[in-house]
Order: structure tokens, then C-alpha cells, then sequence
């Protein structure tokens, strides 16, 4: 496959950006290769500048779930833009939309409008702070928060070992306050706490997605709940990849979770940025203007970002067989795909829920970090490039999920299928 004119632009890139992208995974450092760019996306479709054609499981990301320039979507924003790109003031779609999420996540009460997913999570965590008086945080170890200094860390829980930075320029100061625990061990919570009663609040993606797809086991998330609870914890749902991915009303309708705080994103911002937080009423009274917990963004409710996420939203909101629709082409990924990799000897798993899925070469069940770190990243990488050149785009790095649209037909789900028969014959000769 032809990539002569991406192989232009990163060289072009590189000398204007650092490591010629804006945001490090675009690199595909993970699998020793070079990023194709984008000239259009539309259906399932990616489409670079070389005139390749990718049936996409990136999808942004997990923001696309319409399928690309998908037409109602991109009326919606062609009107939108007519009126304004921007006016850091208040407007009626912001009404609007605030009551659709709200309908959604019965457990938000009062919400508030950023611009990105990092923006609703270091704000939940510093309300919370607020909130309780406390300083200290809990989260999981392999978790993505977003880049805010105090989650940038996966270091040792517990009072006896303190966390270290995961990035330069993070200083130890602000990560001396965040815990990691395991996930899917409520043992490794409650050993934080009984250590440490300055908890504020857990931060969990109910369902993990940033270090492959990793479900919770059963009455985890139940037993997190009852335990923020007791001790007067706040806990936060990370539901920016789930929110609206894995049901119209996010993970905790699936496993009848009422967090404290959930944070939104990606999907809600119709291919936008734009993310939010929301929580009950009487903790986010604690914001400004209401209360003493500051928080701000001239580009908060943009007006373009809103009327596209309610169009998203609103569409679910009227369609609920979407949800079936995704939920049996992930299934049947899942199920076709696994026992193509047993006829070939190849050591493949895949962890998968409505939307989204990640397949892992261990043969282990893969249900925290350790055993998602399993997995063979030769493998992914041989993997990663045949799928490439057959025209499909998997996420270039073995820790991220994969996911549908509704645009993906059943059609594209059987070529998928085929091409991981094809390839999964290559590697099961090495």
C-alpha cells in the first residue's frame, strides 16, 4: 500500500511539531510505523491522502459513534456555524443539552460544560477536594484521566509507598496525594483506606478502556460504591469513553451504579471538543458561582460543540436499537474472531461490550492491568500492519480499544472477520 504523500507531511511535520503529531499515540511509535494522514472520513470509512481506503475501528478515538459526516450531523453544524462559532456567553442549546444528559444519568442532578474530557476530570477531582475538606485521591492502577499533573502516575498504593511521576515536569509534590489501587481488587481500596482517612474522593472508569477493554468482575463496582459510601468517599465514574458508548445512559445503567460525579465526553461533542461533569446537586453547589470551588472556560457550551452533541445524543435518545445493533456485531467480532485465533494456535482474546473491544495475544483472561500488560506486543505489531495493508486501521498501540459505529454494516463486520482468518493463518506459521 502506497503511503508516499503521509511519509511527506510527517517528515514536514516533524520538523514543526514534536514527534510530527499533537498528541503522542498519533506517532504509531508503539508498532515501529509511520502515521498515514487523513484527507476525509465518511461512513466507516477513513480515506488518506494517498487515496487508501480504512474501514475504521479508531473512530476517533471512540468520539464517532454516527459513523463519519454523518448527514443529519453535519446539517445540524453547518446551521450552527451560521449563527456564531462562539460567544462565551450563555445560549439556549446549552439549556437544551444540559436537560438531555440529565434525562440520561439519572445520578446527575446539576452539571457543568468543558472543553475536554482532562478538564471534567481534574475539575470533578478538585470539587471534590473542595467538597469534602479532603486532599488525598484515589485511583487505578493502568487508568487515563486525562494529562493533569496529580493522574499522571501508576505507582505503588497504600500510605507505605508513595506514588511517582509518570512524565517529566510533573513534580513529586503533585502526585504525593494520589493512590493507585488495582482494579478489580476492592482488598487494595480498603487497604488505602484504612491507612488513610483524607480520601476524597475514587476515580474509576467503571469500564477500563485506556489499557485495552477490561470489564469489572461481578459486585465490584457494587462493593466500590458501598465502600465510598461508608467512608464518606465521593466516587467519580470516568464515563468519557462509556458515556453513551456502551448504553444511552453509560456504564452505570448496566450495572446500577449511582456515583457521585460522572465526567463526559468524546461522543457528546458530536466529533467536537467538549467534555462535563456533573454530580449530585448538593456537591455541585460547591462551584462557582454557588459555592468556593473554582472553575472556568471561554469556550465552555460552545455553541457549534452543543448543537452537535445534542443532535448525537438526541438520535440515541430516539433510537435505543442502536444499542442491540452494536451490541450483536460486537458479539459476533468476538465470538468469530476467537475461534478463528483457536484453528490457528494463535494466543488471542477479546475483552468486549456494546461498541468497543480490545483483543489481547495471551491466552489469559484479561481483567486488570498485569495481565493486560500479557500480551504480546510483537505479535500486536505484526498484526497491527497486515490489518493496515488489507485496509483496516486498528489503534496503533496493543492498549487501546476498538470501536463500531452504526455505520459499520454487517457486510464490513464479515470482511473484518475475514481478514483476521487471513492474517491469523500468517501468524500461526511463525
Amino acid at each position: 500500500m502506497n503511503r508516499e504523500k503521509s511519509q511527506i507531511f510527517f517528515e514536514k511535520a516533524k520538523k514543526l511539531i514534536p514527534g510530527g503529531v499533537n498528541s503522542p499515540v498519533r506517532s504509531f511509535i508503539s508498532v515501529n510505523e509511520i502515521p498515514f494522514y487523513v484527507e476525509r472520513a465518511y461512513g466507516s470509512h477513513l480515506f488518506d491522502v494517498d487515496g487508501n481506503a480504512y474501514i475504521d475501528y479508531v473512530c476517533s478515538w471512540g468520539a464517532i459513534i454516527l459513523g463519519h459526516a454523518h448527514g443529519g450531523l453535519v446539517e445540524e453544524i453547518k446551521d450552527a456555524v451560521k449563527s456564531g462559532t462562539s460567544y462565551g456567553l450563555c445560549h439556549p442549546y446549552e439549556v437544551e443539552f444540559a436537560e438531555l444528559i440529565i434525562e440520561a444519568f439519572p445520578s446527575i442532578e446539576l452539571l457543568r460544560l468543558t472543553n475536554s474530557g482532562t478538564e471534567a476530570t481534574m475539575s470533578a477531582i478538585r470539587l471534590a477536594r473542595g467538597y469534602t475538606g479532603k486532599k488525598n485521591i484515589i485511583k487505578f492502577k493502568g487508568a487515563y484521566h486525562g494529562h493533569a499533573d496529580f493522574l499522571l502516575t501508576s505507582g505503588g498504593s497504600g500510605m507505605a509507598t508513595l506514588s511517582q511521576p509518570e512524565s517529566k515536569g510533573v513534580l513529586d509534590d503533585h502526585v504525593k496525594n494520589t493512590h493507585v489501587a488495582d482494579f478489580n481488587n476492592i482488598d487494595s481500596v480498603w487497604r488505602i483506606v484504612k491507612e488513610d482517612r483524607d480520601v476524597a474522593c475514587v476515580i474509576v472508569e467503571p469500564i477500563m478502556g485506556n489499557m485495552g477493554v477490561i470489564l469489572p468482575d461481578p459486585d465490584f463496582l457494587k462493593n466500590l460504591e458501598s465502600l465510598c459510601k461508608e467512608k464518606g468517599i465521593v466516587l467519580i465514574f470516568d464515563e468519557v469513553i462509556t458515556g453513551f458508548r456502551v448504553a444511552y445512559g453509560g456504564a452505570q445503567t448496566i450495572f446500577g451504579i449511582d456515583p457521585d460525579i460522572t465526567c463526559l465526553g468524546k461522543i457528546i461533542g458530536g466529533g467536537f471538543p467538549v467534555g462535563l461533569f456533573g454530580g449530585k446537586r448538593q456537591i455541585m453547589e460547591s462551584i462557582s458561582p454557588l459555592g468556593g470551588v473554582y472553575q472556568a472556560g471561554t469556550l465552555s457550551g460552545n455553541p457549534v460543540a452543543v448543537r452537535a452533541g445534542k443532535y448525537v445524543v438526541q438520535y440515541l435518545k430516539e433510537r435505543k436499537e442502536a444499542y442491540e445493533y452494536l451490541e450483536r456485531n460486537v458479539k459476533k467480532i468476538k465470538e468469530e474472531v476467537e475461534k478463528v485465533a483457536k484453528k490457528y494456535k494463535v494466543p488471542y482474546t477479546i475483552n468486549a461490550v456494546c461498541g468497543m473491544f480490545s483483543g489481547f495475544f495471551t491466552e489469559k483472561r484479561v481483567r486488570d492491568y498485569e495481565s493486560a500488560k500479557s500480551s504480546d506486543k510483537i505479535l500486536y505489531e505484526k498484526f497491527f500492519k497486515l490489518m493496515l495493508e488489507s485496509g483496516f486501521f486498528f489503534a496503533p498501540s496493543p492498549y487501546e480499544a476498538s470501536f463500531l459505529t452504526l455505520a459499520h454494516t454487517e457486510e464490513e463486520i464479515t470482511a473484518t472477520i475475514e481478514a483476521y482468518e487471513k492474517i491469523f493463518r500468517q501468524l500461526g506459521k511463525r
